[in-house]
C-alpha cells in the first residue's frame, strides 16, 4: 500500500513532465495556429529562425526539463531516508510560513549583509525578470491577432523592462565573479577558503546566458534596420546602431540565438546537479522553517527508561530527519555561519558549514541512488560507508558552544546545532565518546545534582543573611506569589551568589513575594542534554517538574538564560508547565510599574551589555537588559560591534563550561578584548557562565582594577545603593548644619560627655573654665587647658569601598584624618586630592565622600 502512496519524489518528476508538456504543447500550438500581429510595433519570436530550428528547440528544451526533474527527484528520494519532522502547513503556522517565504523571495535575509544581499539581489531579481519576459513573449505568441497585447507602447514598456533586467543581471554576475575570483582584499574569508571549479562554471554559465541574450537582441533589431520604436531597448538599441553595417546580420542574429539556446540548456545540466539547486530548495526550506518546538528546545526524545529504541542521537544519515537532510540541498555555502562562529574564530577545528555540506557528502554518497554532493569535492575524499563520523570528526562536534549563532546568521533557515547536538546524543550515549572532563560533571550531577559537585544542603546558604526569605523543602504548597530559581551557579559560585543576593535584594526592594527552594533545587539538567547525555537531563528533569507540580508552581524567576530557556522551553516536553520569566524581563517589568523607584539612581559611567546567546538568539530577549541598564541615570551605554542576533558568545555554552579549552584562542578573552575595546567602565551580563567568563578574561587582559564586570542586577542595585547613601548623607548634613547654627553672644558650653578623652594623664582633670573666687570675676570667654587639647587618631578608611591599605595609610598625609574630613570634600578638592595619590577618577567613582558620610551617620545620633 505504501509504495502506491504520492511521494514527494513523485511530485517534483510530475512538475518536470508538466513543464515539459506545457513546452512541447506551445510550440505545437504556434506552429498550427501561426497566428501573427499585425502591429507595427512590436516583436516576432520566430523571425529569421529556421523552422527546423524552432522543431529542434521545442524538442531538446522539453527532454531537459524532464532530465533535470528525473535527477532532482533522486536528490527528493535521498531525503525520505530521514525520519520524520512536522513541518504541515496549518491554520496556525501558514501566516508564519508565508511571511518566511516572503522574506526570502524578496532577499530580505541575504540583505542583511549589503554587499552579498545586493549582488545575490541583483543576479536573482535580474533572471526571474528575464525569465518572465521570455515567458510573456510566448503566452503572446500562442493569442489570434485581436488578442494580443506585446504592440505598441506596451511592447516598448517591455523592452526596456528586458534590456534594464539583462543590464541588472550581469552586473550582479561580474560583482559575484570579482568577489570570488577579483583581489585579494575583495574576496572575503568564507569565499575563500571554498571556492569550487563548480562556481566557475555557474558563473560562467550566467555570465554568457547574459551576453548571449544580449546578442540576440542586438543583432535583432540591427536585422531590422534599427527602427526608431526600438529605443526603448536602452541598452541593445544603442549597440545595434554600431554593428548594424555589418555583413550577414541575418547570421549574426542565428548564432547570437543558438548560443543562447545553448546556454539555457547548460543552465537546466546544472541546475539539479550543482549547488544551484539552492535556486529552488533554499525557498522551500524557508517557507518549512517554522517547527513545533521553540526556538531555544532541542528534539524532544521518548522517556529513556520506558522506550524500546536501541540507539539514541544521529550517527547514519537516516537518524536525521528529512527536514535534517533537505538543508544540506538549500545550503547556499555563502558561508555566513563559518563567519559567526565562535569556535571557528578563535582556531578550533569546527566550521558550521562544513558540518552541512558533510552531512550531504554521505547522504550523497550513500544514496539509492547516489547523486553528487551538495558541492564538488577533491577526489581523495571518499566516503567509504554511512557512517556522519566518516566525514565528521569528534573535535568538531565537541568545540561547538551551543550558542546558535550560525542558525541566526544563516539566510536560507538552515538549522545547523540540531545536527551538533544529535550527534553529541549519539556520541555521549552509545559511544560514551566525550571529553574527559565531562565525566565529572556528569557524576557531580547523577550523585549531587549540579555540576559543581557540591552538597545540596548549602543551595540556600546564601539566604541566611536575608530576613523573610522563605527556603521551602520541595513538600508544602509554595504560598508566595513567585518561585526564585536560583540555579547552580546562583547557589554555589561564590561570584554568582553576589548575583543571587543582588536579585532577591531588588526583590525585597519592589516588594515581591518569592520563595526559593534551596536544597530541594536540582539542576535543571541543560548541561547534561547540551553534551547529549538525554538520561541524566531527563533524570533530573523529572524530579524537578515532580517538585514544582506537587508544589503548584506557576510562576518562576531565574537569573540564568540557561535555566529560563529549559524550563520554559523544554520542561513541557516532560509535562512541566510554567510561566518563566528572566530576571532582566522582571525588572524591567518592575521598574515600569513603578515598584522599583529608579529616582535618582545614577551611574556616570559608560557601560557596554554582553548579549547571553540563550537569552538572546534562543529566545529573542534582547530590549529588556539594555533597558534595565538605560533606566540609570547618567550612564553611557555603548555597543560592542557584535551584539544583538550578531552577539559573540562568551564560551561557556552547550556544557563548554566544564570543558577544558586546549586548542586556539580562549573565547572568552577573544570577547573579553572585544568589550574592552568600546572603552566601557562597567561591563553588564544576564548570564552566571557570562559572568564568569567575561569577567576571567578582563582580569586575564590585566583591566580587573580598571573595569567592572557584574551581572546587571549587580549593576542596579550598586546605583540604588549609592543613590540611598547620598540621600542619607544630604540629610545628615542638613542635620549637622542645623546643629552648628548656636548664636555667638552666648557663652559655648563644652560638654565633657561630648568631648573625646584627652591623652593625658588620669590625674589631670579636663577643666573648660577656672573657678570663681572672691578675688576673681567670672571671665566671659570659655577657655581651654593646653594640656586639656583632645588629639584624635585618623578613623578606619578601609572601611571605604574602593580603597586599599595602602591608600587608608596615606590620606592622614594629605590632611584627611576623619570621615568627616572627607566627607567635607567638594568636587575641586576631590580631583586635587585624585592627583595626589595618583588615582585619578576612583574617589568620584566610589563616592568616598557620601560613603564617609554615612559611616558618620550609622555611629552618631542626631540631637
Amino acid at each position: 500500500m505504501d509504495r502506491k502512496r504520492l511521494r514527494p519524489f513523485h511530485i517534483v518528476l510530475g512538475l518536470g513532465l508538466g513543464f515539459a508538456a506545457f513546452t512541447i504543447a506551445s510550440g505545437i500550438a504556434s506552429t498550427i495556429t501561426e497566428f501573427e500581429s499585425s502591429a507595427r510595433i512590436t516583436r516576432h519570436p520566430w523571425e529569421n529562425i529556421p523552422n527546423g530550428w524552432k522543431a529542434a528547440f521545442y524538442t531538446i528544451i522539453p527532454i531537459f526539463l524532464v532530465w533535470s526533474a528525473w535527477e532532482f527527484a533522486k536528490r527528493v528520494k535521498n531525503w525520505e531516508r530521514g525520519g520524520p519532522d512536522n513541518r504541515r502547513t496549518t491554520t496556525a503556522n501558514v501566516r508564519t510560513r508565508l511571511e518566511d517565504l516572503r522574506r526570502g523571495v524578496y532577499m530580505r535575509t541575504l540583505l542583511r549583509e549589503p554587499g552579498a544581499g545586493i549582488m545575490h539581489s541583483m543576479i536573482y531579481v535580474g533572471f526571474i525578470i528575464l525569465l518572465g519576459v521570455t515567458t510573456t513573449l510566448e503566452i503572446d505568441e500562442q493569442l489570434p491577432d485581436g488578442a494580443k497585447f506585446l504592440h505598441g507602447r506596451v511592447y516598448q514598456v517591455y523592452s526596456a523592462v528586458g534590456d534594464i533586467a539583462g543590464a541588472v543581471f550581469l552586473v550582479g554576475v561580474l560583482w559575484a565573479i570579482v568577489r570570488r575570483y577579483g583581489p585579494r582584499q575583495l574576496r572575503p574569508y568564507r569565499i575563500r577558503i571554498k571556492s569550487r571549479p563548480e562556481h566557475a562554471v555557474i558563473l560562467g554559465t550566467f555570465l554568457a546566458i547574459g551576453i548571449t541574450g544580449f546578442g540576440v537582441e542586438v543583432f535583432r533589431i540591427a536585422h531590422h534596420g534599427v527602427p526608431d520604436f526600438e529605443k526603448w531597448s536602452v541598452i541593445s538599441y544603442q549597440i545595434a546602431g554600431q554593428v548594424r553595417g555589418l555583413e550577414g546580420l541575418d547570421h549574426w542574429h542565428q548564432f547570437w540565438w543558438v548560443g543562447h539556446v545553448i546556454t539555457f540548456v547548460a543552465f537546466l545540466v546544472l541546475l539539479p546537479i550543482t549547488m544551484l539547486r539552492h535556486m529552488f530548495t533554499s525557498p522551500v526550506n524557508m517557507y518549512l522553517g517554522d517547527k513545533d518546538r521553540p526556538k531555544g528546545a532541542m528534539k524532544p526524545m521518548p522517556n529513556l527508561m520506558e522506550t524500546d529504541l536501541e540507539s539514541f542521537g544521529a550517527a547514519t544519515v537516516e537518524d536525521f530527519t528529512w527536514k535534517q537532510l533537505l538543508d544540506t540541498d538549500a545550503c547556499t555555502m555563502c558561508g555566513r555561519c563559518t563567519s559567526v562562529c565562535p569556535a571557528h574564530a578563535t582556531g578550533k577545528p569546527l566550521d558550521p558549514r562544513e558540518i552541512v555540506l558533510k552531512t550531504g557528502e554521505v547522504m550523497a554518497a550513500t544514496g539509492d541512488p547516489v547523486v553528487s554532493p551538495p558541492l564538488g569535492t577533491v577526489p581523495e575524499i571518499k566516503v567509504e560507508a554511512n557512517s556522519l563520523f566518516e566525514r565528521i570528526t569528534g573535535e568538531e562536534i565537541w568545540a561547538c558552544t551551543s550558542c546558535k549563532a550560525c542558525d541566526e546568521i544563516c539566510p536560507v533557515n538552515i538549522e545547523i546545532l540540531d545536527k551538533i547536538l544529535d550527534m553529541r546524543r549519539y556520541l555521549s550515549l552509545m559511544e560514551s565518546d566525550f571529553p574527559s572532563e565531562l565525566g565529572q560533571a556528569y557524576r557531580s550531577m547523577e550523585n549531587s545534582g549540579n555540576p559543581w559537585g557540591m552538597s545540596q544542603g548549602d543551595r540556600g546558604a546564601w539566604a541566611e543573611e536575608f530576613e523573610g526569605i522563605t527556603v521551602l523543602d520541595g513538600g508544602n504548597p509554595l504560598e508566595s506569589e513567585y518561585l526564585y530559581w536560583v540555579g547552580c551557579a546562583g547557589s554555589f559560585d561564590d561570584k554568582n551568589r553576589k548575583v543571587t543576593r543582588a536579585v532577591a535584594k531588588l526583590l525585597q526592594r519592589a516588594g515581591v513575594s518569592f520563595s526559593i527552594l534551596g536544597p530541594a533545587e536540582n539542576c535543571t539538567g541543560d548541561p547534561a542534554r547540551r553534551s547529549g547525555n538525554e538520561y541524566i537531563f531527563q533524570m533530573l528533569a523529572m524530579q524537578n517538574i515532580e517538585t514544582l507540580n506537587k508544589m503548584g508552581v506557576r510562576k518562576i524567576v531565574t537569573q540564568c538564560p540557561h535555566c529560563f530557556n529549559t524550563l520554559a522551553n523544554e520542561y513541557p516536553q516532560l509535562g512541566g508547565y510554567y510561566e518563566v520569566v528572566h530576571h532582566t524581563q522582571f525588572l524591567e517589568g518592575l521598574i515600569d510599574s513603578g515598584r522599583l523607584d529608579m529616582t535618582g539612581a545614577r551611574l556616570d559611567e559608560r557601560v557596554v551589555y554582553h548579549d547571553s546567546c540563550y537569552l538572546g538568539r534562543h529566545n529573542d530577549v534582547y530590549l529588556a537588559p539594555r533597558r534595565v541598564v538605560g533606566s540609570l541615570g547618567g550612564v553611557e551605554v555603548v555597543e560592542a560591534p557584535r551584539n544583538g542576533t550578531k552577539g559573540m558568545c562568551c564560551g561557556a555554552g552547550g556544557a563548554r563550561m566544564w570543558m577544558e579549552e586546549t586548542i586556539g584562542k580562549q573565547v572568552n578573552v577573544e570577547r573579553s578584548q572585544e568589550l574592552l575595546a568600546t572603552g566601557a567602565d562597567r561591563i553588564a551580563t544576564a548570564c552566571p557562565f557570562c559572568y564568569i567568563m567575561i569577567d576571567d578574561g578582563v582580569k586575564a587582559e590585566g583591566s580587573g582594577e580598571d573595569v567592572v564586570v557584574g551581572d546587571i542586577s549587580m549593576h542596579l542595585l550598586e546605583a540604588l545603593e549609592n543613590r540611598d547613601t547620598d540621600r542619607e548623607a544630604a540629610r545628615r548634613a542638613d542635620l549637622l548644619t542645623v546643629r552648628t547654627r548656636t548664636p555667638r553672644s552666648e557663652p559655648e558650653t563644652l560638654e565633657p560627655a561630648a568631648q573625646p578623652q584627652p591623652l593625658e594623664p588620669a590625674a589631670q582633670p579636663q577643666t573648660t573654665e577656672p573657678a570663681a573666687t572672691p578675688d576673681t570675676a567670672p571671665d566671659p570667654t570659655p577657655t581651654r587647658t593646653p594640656a586639656a587639647e583632645p588629639t584624635r587618631q585618623p578613623d578606619d578608611f578601609t572601611r571605604i569601598k574602593g580603597t586599599d591599605p595602602a591608600l587608608a595609610r596615606a590620606l592622614p598625609e594629605h590632611g584627611i584624618n576623619t570621615y568627616e574630613d572627607l566627607a567635607a570634600l567638594d568636587a575641586a578638592a576631590v580631583r586635587d586630592l585624585e592627583t595626589a595619590l595618583e588615582i585619578p577618577g576612583r574617589i568620584s567613582k566610589w563616592k568616598w565622600p557620601a560613603q564617609a558620610a554615612a559611616l558618620i551617620a550609622e555611629h552618631e545620633e542626631p540631637d
